[in-house]
């Protein structure tokens, strides 16, 4: 039988200590509550964010250990540049969010469902169109083929959920968001959960203990709220770039 904590949704600050969350399964924090921008930025000020199934009641989690990728730390390796050959893609920021996280959403063969339930995409959305959440959209002409979308609060950067249309377009997008908020001193991407793809791009584990002292040093230092559009001058634009690693 699991105890878990009930949330109040008109409560949006009252969560409890991620230390006390279950280590079976892991993570697992408490119930209920809301999906309201004021009720996610206090969740992942806390290292806590949402994940649950259709017809699920709205489930907060908080892992040990926990994902990171450290944005200094995020190179194209020559695996990557091969298949960026005679490429023309391009890169934007903030200019296909709802494209983006739809894309997310859709059914992938390797799964079964999606996490990314209509009152999730519709929560990110608004979180989007107040500033606080960014996507980085990979082109090849006028078609999306690649996409990577999370959240910023202070200077932490909460990666949610990245797609590939075509091969190397989701890595292309996360390579490109990294060396950006490395520009801007965010060190950290949060990747929440490890599995073999995101260890293949560079993700490490830490102790929850230390992500949750890096969640509060980060989130009080001075932001970039609002449109990242205008920084798209400054996204590293994969056919310009030549050095491999």
């Amino acid at each position: 039988m699991i105890h878990l904590p009930l949330l109040d949704a008109d409560a949006p600050d009252r969560f409890p200590d991620p230390c006390d969350a279950l280590t079976e399964p892991n993570g697992l924090l408490a119930f209920g509550g809301a999906l309201s921008v004021e009720c996610l930025l206090a969740a992942y000020s806390r290292g806590i964010f949402p994940w649950f199934g259709e017809g699920e009641p709205i489930l907060w989690w908080s892992p040990d250990p926990r994902c990171v990728f450290h944005t200094d730390a995020l190179k194209v390796n020559r695996s990557l540049r091969r298949q960026l050959v005679g490429k023309h893609w391009r890169l934007t920021i903030d200019h296909a969010f709802d494209q983006v996280i739809r894309a997310c959403a859709a059914p992938r063969t390797s799964e079964s469902g999606t996490w990314l339930v209509p009152a999730m995409i519709d929560a990110y959305v608004q979180l989007h169109r107040q500033g606080h959440a960014h996507s980085v959209e990979a082109w090849d002409g006028s078609r999306l083929i690649g996409g990577i979308y999370g959240l910023a609060i202070g200077r932490l950067f909460c990666g949610e959920s990245m797609f590939s249309a075509e091969s190397g377009g989701s890595k292309t997008a996360l390579v490109a968001l990294a060396r950006l908020l490395h520009e801007l001193e965010f060190p950290l991407i949060d990747a929440q959960v490890s599995n073999p793809h995101t260890r293949s791009l560079g993700a490490i584990e830490v102790q929850r203990a230390w992500y949750l002292r890096e969640v509060d040093r980060l989130v009080r230092l001075p932001g970039v709220v609002g449109s990242w559009a205008d920084l798209t001058t400054q996204l590293w634009q994969p056919c310009a770039d030549h050095r491999t690693d």
